[in-house]
């Protein structure tokens, strides 16, 4: 584990958030406690709110943006957000910079939008502009019931990242993957 990440879980154990982090409820607050986290520690990166993103998509004027899913394969085939495409999370900007279009802006998202702010800010140092952070990420996205497909075809349930990230997501939302972490 990182040491940013483990300062940012350790935040959260001293400000009493796990207890409700590992609770089954369908409670927002542990989500918004990582969103808070992702914006101190990534005060570069531009967020976008999933309400912001589901505006933008729905436009029929003007450039959509390039969707970049920052998960593993398996959390990827489990499911992502209709168009997206996935990269490596440890992807270097020199890897993606001559497949991304630069006239379209560009949406990073991950589980919960540490991933993705991460290589967010790797490819905003790279000189790239129009770059956006999804706020909350794929668990914020499905939690408000917006659309997940996998293999090119709707889907219901998205890949926990682990037993207690997981925990994040609404129970109906969670795939069973087992404990691969």
């Amino acid at each position: 584990m990182r040491i940013g990440r483990l300062l940012s879980v350790a935040l959260l154990l001293l400000r009493g958030t796990w207890s409700v982090v590992r609770a089954d409820e369908a409670s927002t607050a542990p989500l918004d406690e990582w969103k808070e986290t992702v914006r101190r520690r990534f005060p570069e990166v531009p967020q976008l709110s999933t309400a912001e993103l589901a505006q933008w998509l729905a436009r029929t004027n003007g450039p959509t943006p390039v969707l970049l899913d920052v998960r593993t394969a398996p959390e990827f085939a489990v499911s992502h957000l209709p168009g997206a495409v996935r990269v490596d999370p440890k992807s270097k900007p020199a890897d993606l910079g001559p497949g991304l279009p630069e006239d379209r802006p560009v949406v990073v998202y991950c589980s919960v939008g540490w991933r993705s702010s991460e290589l967010a800010d790797r490819l905003r140092r790279a000189g790239r502009t129009n770059i956006f952070n999804l706020e909350g990420s794929i668990f914020a996205w499905a939690n408000e019931g917006r659309p997940l497909e996998a293999r090119g075809r709707p889907a219901e349930r998205v890949h926990p990242y682990n037993r207690t990230f997981g925990r994040l997501l609404q129970p109906p939302l969670r795939a069973d993957v087992g404990e691969e972490r």
